[in-house]
């Protein structure tokens, strides 16, 4: 493709006079980006006259706009346009069909929409968008329970040997016990026949991890991966899972982690922020404080008092209950939030960042051990 025809995609039809129209398949895009983007120009008071005939907005609807855009792109760039269609700019339409919800193609993406958009849903839908969030939660499963398990590689078993030789697994005092017999006086030392290693066995852990999740809509990626996080935590030996989502109301769902997608059926997007609350909920659910990790994930912006949050926060450190703050648990590990708020819990014992789901279990494997 040429550079002129590739701004004249990239303008849209605005750029017709200094750049020319477009013909075949190149026109079917212009088509489909126009439907899409000129939302962005209505939005800045922007329209196009409609003395230029052909190029009258066009009368695509959002069902057979997502069919085009399918068949004149590629994989990858017709997901984006998927997801800037529900995402920002919120249509809706194409959420409403059962065989348009075919058409679409799952990713996290587009789980956010689902999440957002299923309590609204006409019921003849809303078995269609549960597959297709199940799907997107399942492969989000696999991907992070690898991560996750080698983040927890555990400790090395002095029982059991090993065939991996390396010196971190190296076993001397067994290795001497068992070469004894090969003790040279003159030379007065022992001939090392054979060498002995220990073997790895995952760590059973006691410990508690609670997760304190904010569920207002600047939080969707990290409640997505909290969910997750939680169902693959609660899977291992040794460690007991507690999860609480919050705004101003709290909701506790330990009792149903195994099911990553009924905890985010469970999520009332949006609502206001009441931290201090949610956590003074979770400071009851700690039962032994120095085998407890309290994770509290979160902007900060603390609608309510901040007093109440920092009070139990330094209830906690102080009875050495493990504390981290996420700004951001997702793939990105990149998030706004509220910076002296969020200072403040660090000045009162709490390590605060934003994690990538990975980062956070390497950080909980630290811990532990």
């Amino acid at each position: 493709m040429s550079t002129q025809r590739r701004w004249r995609l990239a303008l849209g039809r605005y750029s017709q006079n200094a750049l020319g129209g477009l013909n075949g398949r190149d026109a079917d895009a212009d088509r489909v980006l126009d439907y899409l983007y000129a939302r962005e120009h209505a939005k800045r008071g922007q329209s196009w006259s409609k003395g230029h005939g052909s190029l009258d907005p066009t009368q695509m609807t959002a069902i057979n706009w997502l069919g085009k855009a399918r068949a004149v792109f590629p994989h990858k760039v017709f997901e984006t346009l998927q997801d800037h269609a529900l995402d920002r700019y919120g249509i809706t339409e194409l959420l409403n069909d059962p065989k348009t919800l075919e058409n679409l193609a799952p990713n996290p993406s587009m789980l956010k929409v689902l999440l957002g958009f299923h309590g609204r849903a006409q019921p003849e839908v809303k078995a269609k968008l549960r597959a297709i969030a199940d799907q997107v939660i399942k492969e989000l499963v696999e991907r992070l329970r690898s991560e996750v398990l080698r983040a927890f590689s555990g400790k090395r078993n002095r029982f059991r040997r090993s065939r991996l030789k390396s010196a971190a697994n190296f076993d001397w005092r067994a290795t001497m016990r068992a070469n004894l017999a090969t003790y040279d006086p003159q030379r007065k030392r022992i001939i090392a026949e054979r060498l002995l290693f220990n073997s790895r066995e995952r760590r059973k852990l006691p410990w508690r991890v609670i997760l304190c999740v904010d569920q207002s809509g600047s939080m969707t990626d990290s409640i997505i991966h909290s969910a997750v996080m939680a169902a693959i935590l609660s899977g291992l030996p040794g460690i007991d899972v507690k999860m609480v989502l919050f705004d101003t109301s709290i909701i506790d769902v330990s009792d149903n982690l195994t099911d990553p997608l009924e905890t985010l059926l469970s999520v009332q997007l949006g609502g206001g922020t009441d931290i201090g609350r949610a956590v003074g909920y979770c400071e009851t659910l700690v039962s032994d404080p120095e085998r407890t990790i309290f994770a509290l994930i979160t902007d900060f912006c603390e609608g309510g008092s901040p007093r109440v949050l920092y009070a139990a926060l330094a209830r906690m450190f102080e009875a050495r209950v493990k504390l981290i703050g996420l700004a951001a648990l997702d793939d990105s590990g990149s998030a706004m939030y509220d910076h002296a708020v969020a200072a403040r819990a660090a000045e009162l014992g709490m390590k605060v960042g934003a994690m990538t789901p990975y980062e956070f279990a390497r950080w909980l494997a630290d811990v532990v051990r």
